[in-house]
């Protein structure tokens, strides 16, 4: 065989010949999977990836029993996921041979081939700066087994068998193969390199050289029928520190099985807040008893992040970035990670790699999911079920609060009615509780308050409201009260500063307080934004509202629209939902007119909801958030509008965590929550320099 080093590349339609083998990249027609397209731009590159690692998975056609022409299908794909700058890559189970060998696999000769040729993708790959994972039987001691074999750049880093061997059904596997348990030996001799050997181990990956070297994530491998059983080796491994987390697999199809499998996958990633790259062989292999469907998939704590397609006899590469930041991240938040481990991480022998970091590659094109509402599912079916969800959270909440304050309210509440989109949701939240505790809706004291900047519009739906819905009316003007009390202070009103918009947010919750057990209407956003009145709207008895955002207040005042309980007030509705935000509290300098427009103030909700998830939920840096918003609002924002609106809800951020610490109690719905009792503690004096600093830089 003669090993091409030189020369031309060859072309995607060159056939590659038996006694020819060309080093990689070997680009081939295959099909190239990746999570989204990104759009290239020199503004969208940061000084480093922020964690991102870009993995993939490959189903190769397979050649049964044929190791060399499986080693020259694999470096097809080599090539390609080189060309892609992937940084781990993941073959099937017994990719080297097959899986579908059957007896085959007690003839020597075919281990000693699958040696060969391992040496052969040994050989090829030794240029190639990315850790590769193939499986293939090895005979160790007179026992065979069944084993991953990791490595990088020609280098064999380990080598790990398989530790649960299924005998049962068309499964027989025990008819060949050895359980990782039957080894004596903690290394062992291939390819003329002494390599670790055994379950026991995980691969630090580094990048960088001296001082400036780091560990980018950590890897812990186990073979298709380890994740199926009650402690997979993979939770071992995850406890000792692997972040991504790879599984070899030979797994039949059947009908239904897939579903349940993907369920498997997802929900180990889950548990071990690990990535978890799956991937199966394919249709190529025998199907003498069963069938093969190449199922691969890419797992993120939890989600789904890319599959294959089912039953495709074309070579399949799928590629992602996996944020390891984010997955480290979860992991010190959560306490209980590690607690329950039945293995001792500290057994675990530690192997060290350094690879060339992709970061040009990964900045200019990531491979990540950009949604401009992180908040909001974006299938519409999944979005109806969380708010029909949202729904039922909030509503048994507040049932439970109000059953618990019963005799002292007698069946009676109090909320603010502005005809704005906050107080219309709280309102539905207030009518759906009644309804299902049998309590009569007069109970229900619903107040309108005009003041100087009252639009026609608004007070137009806030009656509409409460007139269709059979609750109290009292409609009360806080502009005489407003004005008497700012002229007793010295301050003849203007209705345009601040300490008149103040003055009437306090006025109105003064009366609210004074009239019964007060339903609060703030939302997350203007509570991570101190867009609120200190002992004014920040105040109430109870608030069904303070952890839904403002971008899902909309899918969720959409969605009542839609339910039959308010179909009377439909109409109304869907007219709130088209009214501009805003206080309302600045006069119009045309009489009935919306003067105030919250988001020419503060910024698009869309942005600041944006911020808000990545700061308080992924635990992001600045930087890392506004990069990662270039990329989601690409056409719709520039760098300077989202740097510019950043920076300011930081500062509103930092400086609103005083009204924060007096909140009142609001139920925990999602999983970003800015209430001192629960998610969010924060000390109310300090302040977010650094943060801040790092987006002016």
């Amino acid at each position: 065989m003669r090993i091409r080093r030189g020369g031309s590349r060859p072309s995607p339609t060159d056939t590659i010949r038996s006694g020819d083998v060309y080093i990689a990249p070997f680009l081939r027609p295959l099909t190239i999977v990746s999570v989204c397209e990104n759009q290239e731009g020199d503004n969208m590159k940061p000084k480093n990836t922020f964690g991102l690692v870009r993995v993939a998975v490959a189903v190769p056609r397979v050649h049964v029993a044929n190791p060399r022409m499986n080693v020259f299908e694999m470096m097809k794909l080599v090539g390609n996921a080189e060309h892609e700058r992937v940084q781990l890559l993941t073959f099937p189970e017994l990719s080297l041979t097959g899986y579908t060998c059957g007896d085959l696999f007690l003839q020597p000769f075919l281990h000693k081939k699958a040696v060969e040729e391992l040496q052969l993708f040994l050989n090829l790959t030794d240029a190639i700066d990315m850790i590769i994972q193939v499986g293939m039987p090895l005979l160790v001691n007179q026992k065979l087994f069944n084993v991953a074999v990791t490595c990088h750049k020609g280098k064999i880093l380990c080598v790990t068998p398989k530790t649960f061997i299924p005998n049962y059904k068309h499964f027989y596997e025990s008819r060949w193969f050895r359980p990782s348990y039957e080894a004596t030996i903690s290394e062992v001799e291939l390819c003329g390199q002494r390599v670790p050997f055994g379950t026991n181990h995980v691969i630090d990956v580094f990048v960088g050289t001296g001082s400036s070297k780091h560990r980018i994530f950590c890897l812990g491998t186990e073979i298709c029928e380890d994740v199926w059983m009650p402690i997979p080796p993979s939770s071992h491994m995850a406890n000792a520190g692997a972040t991504i987390l790879t599984n070899l697999s030979a797994s039949n199809s059947e009908i239904g099985k897939g579903a349940y499998r993907k369920d498997l996958v997802t929900q180990q990633s889950a548990r071990c807040m690990s990535a978890y790259l799956y991937v199966s062989s394919g249709p190529w292999e025998s199907s003498g008893d069963v069938i093969f469907d190449g199922d691969a998939m890419i797992a993120e704590n939890g989600h789904l992040r890319i599959r294959s397609k089912p039953f495709q006899f074309e070579s399949q590469l799928l590629i992602t970035d996996i944020d390891v930041e984010k997955l480290e991240r979860e992991r010190f938040m959560s306490g209980s990670f590690g607690q329950t481990s039945m293995v001792d991480p500290k057994t675990f022998h530690r192997i060290e790699c350094t690879i060339k970091s992709s970061d040009d590659a990964i900045a200019v094109r990531p491979i990540v999911p950009l949604n401009k509402l992180p908040f909001v599912p974006s299938d519409d079916k999944l979005r109806a079920e969380r708010c029909e969800d949202i729904f039922a959270h909030a509503v048994t909440a507040l049932k439970r609060k109000l059953l618990s304050v019963e005799n002292v309210t007698k069946r009676q509440v109090v909320i603010g009615i502005s005809g704005g989109l906050d107080s219309l949701l709280a309102f539905l939240f207030t009518l759906r509780a009644f309804d299902e505790l049998g309590w009569d809706r007069k109970g229900i004291l619903a107040v309108t308050m005009p003041g100087a900047g009252t639009s026609k519009r608004t007070k137009k739906n806030a009656l509409k409201l409460i007139q269709q819905t059979g609750v109290t009316w009292k409609d009360i003007s806080i502009v005489k009260n407003v004005t008497t009390h700012l002229r007793s202070i010295g301050h003849e009103p203007c209705w345009t500063c601040l300490q008149c918009e103040n003055a009437q947010a306090r006025e109105r919750t003064h009366i609210l307080m004074d009239l019964g057990f007060v339903i609060g209407t703030g939302d997350l956003s203007e509570i991570a934004q101190g867009w609120c009145t200190y002992n004014g709207d920040q105040q109430s008895m109870y608030n069904p509202n303070g952890d839904i955002p403002k971008t899902l207040v909309k899918y969720l005042v959409r969605h009542a629209a839609d339910i039959e309980l308010f179909k009377e007030i439909r109409t109304s509705i869907l007219d709130v939902l088209a009214t501009p935000v805003s206080p309302e509290l600045v006069k119009a300098k045309k009489a009935g007119e919306i003067e105030q427009l919250t988001e020419d103030i503060i910024g698009p909700y869309i942005l600041h909801d944006f911020f808000l998830w990545h700061m308080i939920r992924n635990g992001y840096a600045p930087r890392k958030i506004a990069w990662l918003a270039e990329l989601t609002f690409a056409g719709e924002f520039d760098r300077a509008t989202i740097l510019k609106w950043l920076l300011a809800f930081l500062k509103r951020f930092s400086n609103a965590q005083f009204k924060r610490q007096n909140l009142p109690d609001c139920p925990k719905i999602a999983s970003v929550s800015l209430s001192p009792r629960g998610d969010w503690r924060a000390p109310a004096d300090v302040v977010l320099t650094a943060w801040i600093e790092e987006v002016n830089l």
